[in-house]
């Protein structure tokens, strides 16, 4: 069943933090509402890339690099799905987002001034990817990470964030998924 939201789209009212969107953003590069995917063909991987942490002119990706960045945003997903009850994700997600970090050769680096800050050591499609885990790294640190979420409601699965004090927001739109899902509870009943 198709959602239509009352400014014809998903809601973006839970924007992340700006230093955490490009990993709301590149997670909602699938759409199932719309049943649309941004990262089908290595243009639309440039789109979301550019458009989120940013990619060289000079990279051109692959079909292979497309079939990571959605084995690595499936991981993300799985990871923000455990933000709902502090759950453990899937261990082949941890894989996925090791194996990642591991080939954007992500780590620790020291800028002169003596600060730290978590940096990739490649350029490219890699390096795009370890700026997006980057990301991860920086607000689980911070603390920001557990508000940022999944909507569990089956057709949608849209990454929002938790704007409400106790970070117990459960749906993207009480008015749309979770009004589905109260209906659906109470007719089951």
């Amino acid at each position: 069943m198709a959602v239509t939201f009352p400014d014809g789209g998903h809601h973006d009212g839970f924007c992340a933090p700006a230093a955490l969107e490009p990993v709301r953003v590149f997670v909602n590069t699938l759409d199932l509402d719309a049943g649309t995917d941004g990262l089908t063909d290595p243009d639309g991987l440039v789109e979301a890339l550019r458009g989120t942490v940013g990619l060289a002119a000079e990279a051109v990706p692959t079909a292979a690099d497309v079939q990571a960045a959605r084995a690595l945003r499936d991981a993300l997903r799985a990871l923000l799905a455990c933000n709902h009850d502090g759950g453990t994700p899937d261990p082949s997600a941890v894989r996925v987002l090791n194996a990642t970090a591991a080939d954007a050769d992500l780590g620790v680096r020291f800028a002169p001034e003596g600060w730290s800050v978590v940096a990739c050591g490649v350029p490219g499609v890699l390096g795009a990817f370890g700026r997006l885990l980057a990301v991860v790294a920086a607000a689980q640190a911070d603390g920001t990470w557990t508000r940022l979420k999944i909507c569990p409601a089956d057709d949608c699965g849209w990454a929002f964030y938790d704007v409400s004090r106790n970070r117990s927001r459960r749906w993207c739109s009480m008015e749309v998924c979770g009004n589905r899902a109260k209906v659906r509870a109470y007719r089951d009943r």
